[in-house]
């Protein structure tokens, strides 16, 4: 068995760019920058940024655009997928990218970002219509309330 799974949080790096195919799809990407903190052995603190690709498909993509700006702070999960192709210079250039599933926007209502929560402020789970514009399998999401834990 072989398991594909990437699960992040960090913040959008830039807007989101929306596209709409020509097949009706729509497909939105942007960059999510996570953060690592340490300290060295000599007691100074450390920090590292990386930079994450993140596609999303369909009506996730569409959410996103709307409720989504830079600065936003986001858990995406999903599949990693590299593509490839040669660039104009003749030289073959890839990209990994993080196939987005299931989205968390944290930020609440009344933060600057503009992100989607309730009226609680508590972050709201979107969940993918379309499993990445691969997997047309239905998606059923059930809540789980604390009383129907049996321990």
């Amino acid at each position: 068995m072989d398991l594909n799974r990437a699960a992040i949080i960090g913040r959008l790096t830039r807007d989101i760019e929306l596209r709409n195919l020509a097949s009706g799809n729509s497909v939105a990407s942007f960059s999510l920058a996570t953060n690592r903190r340490w300290t060295s052995k000599e007691g100074q603190a450390q920090e590292q940024t990386e930079f994450h690709s993140v596609v999303l498909w369909g009506k996730l993509a569409e959410i996103a655009n709307q409720y989504l700006k830079k600065g936003a702070r986001i858990y995406i999960e999903g599949r990693l997928q590299t593509r490839d192709w040669t660039g104009q210079d003749g030289v073959k250039r890839y990209r990994t990218e993080i196939i987005g599933e299931n989205m968390i926007m944290l930020d609440s209502r009344g933060s600057n970002t503009n992100s989607n929560s309730d009226s609680s402020g508590s972050p709201q789970y979107v969940k993918s219509d379309d499993g990445g514009a691969q997997d047309s399998s239905e998606h059923i999401e059930e809540e789980i309330k604390v009383e129907d834990i049996p321990f």
